[in-house]
């Protein structure tokens, strides 16, 4: 896919300045409160701050697709959850301009209750689209999710992947100026996921703007015309995305090998307490 470059004279769909999420762990469910104050009045505890995003800045115009890659617990989804408004920053600040739609968990805003019909009608309510309008969608959202007869039948039915087809088929049919997308692509069928592609990029197509977190390579290095590589909540690289691919790559076997060298010396010196008793 041809690279387009983020200009200054761009119209920014997104733009984030040293963005930051900190979470305060002092307070945690296996502690109770009694023990959660004793250690805010204890000296010497230390810093109980954990930052799942620290740093982040970047820019995105309309008609590129920026897919975020990383380890797990890199702060992948914590970034998409900022974008999509559910998460507001510790520090630093974001700017999304259109209209947002999202899809970070399958099955969310679902009513388990009411069938994939009922549901579609809902979601275009949480949308903010006319009720009307949402009907005359409806059809061409059925065809698209290819869940059969059910559409019919309540959400707490159907499994992971028919939830992801009616989704997405929902999230990627009113005409978002930004899309947000958490690894939706990677459930269901091939047929599917390639259907959900080609779609994906005619939104980008349609001078839109589209962000994905994905652990599918190929789909960043076909798809994407840019990547940024998020490690411990900070950007590590960012730009054309067979480049950032090949370092997250390389970063993610230095890491295999280093946690095998830990495993091995680990297990070496446990047979060496263990041999004196021999």
């Amino acid at each position: 896919m041809t690279s387009t470059p983020a200009t200054a004279d761009s119209q920014a769909a997104i733009e984030a300045v040293d963005l930051g999420v900190r979470y305060n762990l002092r307070l945690t469910r296996k502690n109770t409160v009694r023990q959660s104050f004793r250690s805010l009045t204890t000296r010497g505890d230390g810093k109980k701050d954990f930052w799942a995003l620290k740093d982040v800045s970047f820019r995105i115009v309309h008609g590129e697709s920026l897919a975020v890659i990383g380890p797990n617990g890199a702060g992948k989804s914590t970034l998409l959850q900022v974008l999509a408004g559910i998460i507001v920053p510790s520090e630093g600040s974001v700017e999304v301009r259109g209209q947002v739609s999202s899809l970070l968990t399958l099955g969310a805003g679902f009513d388990q209750e009411l069938t994939g019909r009922q549901n579609v009608l809902l979601a275009g309510a949480f949308l903010g689209i006319d009720r009307g309008e949402m009907r005359r969608r409806l059809d061409g959202i059925i065809e698209f999710a290819d869940i059969g007869q059910f559409i019919d039948v309540p959400i707490k039915t159907y499994s992971s992947g028919m939830r992801a087809r009616l989704g997405f088929a929902i999230a990627t049919s009113v005409d978002p100026d930004v899309l947000l997308l958490d690894e939706v692509l990677a459930t269901g069928d091939q047929v599917f996921r390639e259907k959900s592609k080609q779609r994906v990029l005619a939104i980008a197509a349609a001078a839109k703007a589209v962000v994905l977190v994905t652990h599918d390579m190929h789909w960043v290095t076909e798809f994407c015309n840019r990547a940024i590589l998020l490690e411990k909540g900070r950007v590590v690289a960012e730009g054309d995305p067979a480049e950032v691919v090949a370092i997250h790559q390389a970063h993610s076997e230095r890491a295999r090998i280093e946690r095998a060298a830990a495993i091995a010396a680990a297990q070496a010196s446990g047979l060496g307490a263990i041999a004196p008793r021999l």
